[in-house]
């Protein structure tokens, strides 16, 4: 199954995205169920992350969303996972 997984920044971590930008990059590539992310701008800031996850389950999605570096270094402000249909592309 496929999931969103929305996440937004706290207000003025942009130093803790940019200090675990490589673990998360890293975490991604290691996983193998990502097939499309990247970063949520504000300003032309990176301010959250959209990342589309192949999973078997929405607990899969939970699990991985729990192990990004990013969520560890407490980046988060929110995490939405949400059951998502490709249609177009």
């Amino acid at each position: 199954m496929r999931v969103a997984l929305i996440c937004r920044d706290r207000p003025g971590a942009l130093a803790v995205r940019k200090a675990n930008r490589q673990a998360h990059l890293d975490y991604i590539a290691a996983s193998g169920v990502v097939e499309m992310a990247g970063p949520l701008l504000d300003g032309g800031e990176m301010a959250g992350s959209l990342l589309i996850l192949d999973v078997p389950d929405l607990a899969a999605a939970e699990a991985w969303a729990a192990g990004d570096p990013y969520a560890k270094a407490g980046l988060f402000d929110s995490v939405t996972i949400r059951e998502w249909r490709k249609v177009i592309g």
